[in-house]
């Protein structure tokens, strides 16, 4: 995956990040070229700042400092030379790039009547990783089926930033579409992707292996895409990450009123920080999701605890 995007790098940083030691330089989750500031890398929760002789340090006096031309020139190749064309992904602050791998923005915004209408003077990138994990929520996935309930039940995944919720959630979609082969039939798939991260779709087509019988809107706007699978695809799982907005529950709401399940993500530290979110809080509540999973990762793989919906609502 990092060839991927070594090949949109200004040639200095390709080869600084070309003579890391093959196990750091494979293991690569985030990238920070920031202008005339320290260049950085992040694995495995460690972070590490890359010296002009491309190794590894701690100290951030010996880091390579990229240039005002180096930015200039990632901004044009991650925009395909057309800043025009990107408005609207500039205004939300990241651009997502063949692969899934997203890239986030910083810099002076542009304000419209108090909203952000775009941003320029960009000198700050952050590059996200994406990586398909086959297999990753093999431990997981059993127990989201309850037989006394009817099957497979309605899921929320919560967890800080970096901890796999993408990634488990990408592999959920993949087993459910493909079955076991014995008891669990195929079922049918609706990927809201708003991000491009979970099937890294180009032109359309998913770049990562989402299953055979699931169907993606990509760059679609959750809400939205969720309404326009229900009317158009009927999917009898819907797979959409970070939610939390009125409008996202709102649509939640509908699919499982229409009895399609909903396989979901949405930021927090733990199930204590789920009181906070308002919106969600209702849909639990109502019963929506039948369990919270609490996923972390660690060295031995994906952690996860199953969180009754009780528990949430009398306090975590």
């Amino acid at each position: 995956m990092l060839a991927d995007i070594v090949q949109l790098l200004p040639i200095e940083i390709k080869k600084l990040l070309e003579k890391l030691p093959a196990d750091m330089k494979n293991g690569i989750e985030e990238i920070r070229i920031r202008e005339h500031r320290p260049l950085e890398i992040t694995l495995q929760g460690s972070f590490y700042y890359v010296t002009e002789a491309g190794q590894p340090e701690k100290d951030s006096r010996l880091a390579y400092l990229p240039t005002t031309e180096q930015c200039r020139k990632l901004l044009e190749k991650i925009t395909n030379y057309s800043l025009y064309t990107m408005e609207e992904e500039l205004r939300r602050g990241y651009i997502t790039v063949a692969g899934g791998h997203r890239i986030g923005i910083v810099g002076r915004t542009i304000l419209d009547g108090g909203f952000v209408r775009g941003i320029r003077d960009i000198g700050g990138f952050n590059i996200r990783i994406a990586r398909e994990v086959i297999g990753a929520s093999n431990q997981l996935l059993p127990k989201l089926f309850m037989p006394m309930r009817g099957g497979l039940q309605s899921v929320l995944l919560i967890s800080p930033p970096q901890q796999g919720k993408t990634t488990i959630l990408r592999d959920i979609a993949r087993s459910l579409s493909y079955g076991d082969g014995n008891k669990r039939l195929p079922m049918k798939i609706g990927i809201v992707d708003e991000r491009s991260e979970i099937a890294a779709c180009v032109r359309g087509i998913p770049t990562f292996d989402v299953g055979p019988r699931t169907d993606v809107m990509d760059a679609c706007p959750k809400a939205e895409g969720m309404m326009m699978l229900l009317r158009s695809m009927s999917p009898e799982v819907i797979v959409v990450d970070e939610i939390g907005r009125l409008e996202d529950a709102v649509s939640i709401r509908e699919a499982a009123h229409s009895g399609v399940k909903v396989i979901a993500t949405a930021h927090a530290n733990d199930v204590l920080e789920v009181h906070g979110r308002q919106e969600i809080m209702k849909l639990i509540d109502e019963k929506v999701f039948a369990n919270i999973i609490e996923l972390r990762r660690s060295d031995k793989g994906f952690m996860h605890r199953i969180v009754p919906v009780e528990e949430i609502r009398e306090g975590g």
